[in-house]
């Protein structure tokens, strides 16, 4: 872990995986308002990829997500209407993150960002950062969330839109535009299967009738 500086704290300049691993052996409030506040502007990519690991894993769901999928979605509006910094209602800054399945997914998310980190750089550094790069991170999030959460029940077509979410996040959190592409082209691989099969079910549905 980074050593703490005069005031405790981790530098600014900390790796992430070292921000989240503070955070979570640290005395503060394990909710989603605590997390926001330890990671600042930072934070609507790090909630994301946290929001959505859950829906990510390859396991149907049956729709027990998709609380998670609402605070995404309204997080990815806040950044296409050029928001810098997280707003949330005090009921959904409550959400404990703090139980034991969720600190294994907090852990097992941990260990992929360490993982990221020893292999992914700085790269097209020049495309993050700014309102318009803002505007797109936040549009490409919401057509993904949307697509996991429309995503049949117990189909796990949710998986890919949703870990097309967490990576996209993943990249903007390491300024890595090769990790955040990767994270685009898993998700529209998920849209198109989400797309697709909607379609084949609509036309069997026609044909019956």
């Amino acid at each position: 872990m980074t050593p703490d500086n005069k005031n405790g704290e981790i530098p600014a300049d900390a790796k992430i995986s070292d921000r989240l691993e503070r955070w979570m052996c640290g005395d503060g409030p394990k909710t989603l308002g605590g997390l926001i506040d330890v990671f600042g502007e930072r934070s609507f990519a790090i909630v994301f990829a946290l929001l959505m690991a859950l829906p990510a894993l390859p396991l149907p769901t049956g729709g027990a997500t998709h609380v998670l999928e609402v605070i995404t979605m309204l997080l990815a509006f806040e950044l296409i209407a050029g928001r810098r910094e997280i707003w949330l209602p005090q009921r959904f800054k409550r959400l404990d993150l703090g139980g034991e399945k969720r600190q294994k997914l907090i852990m097992a998310l941990l260990r992929r960002i360490r993982w990221l980190e020893r292999y992914s750089r700085p790269r097209g550094t020049w495309l993050f950062g700014s309102r318009a790069s803002g505007v797109v991170f936040g549009a490409a999030v919401l057509a993904l969330t949307v697509t996991a959460f429309v995503a049949p029940p117990f189909s796990g077509l949710d998986t890919l839109p949703a870990l097309g979410v967490v990576l996209l996040a993943l990249g903007v959190l390491l300024t890595d535009v090769a990790v955040a592409a990767a994270g685009l082209v898993v998700g529209a691989a998920g849209m198109a299967l989400v797309v697709g099969l909607s379609s084949l079910v609509l036309k069997a549905t026609g044909d019956l009738l």
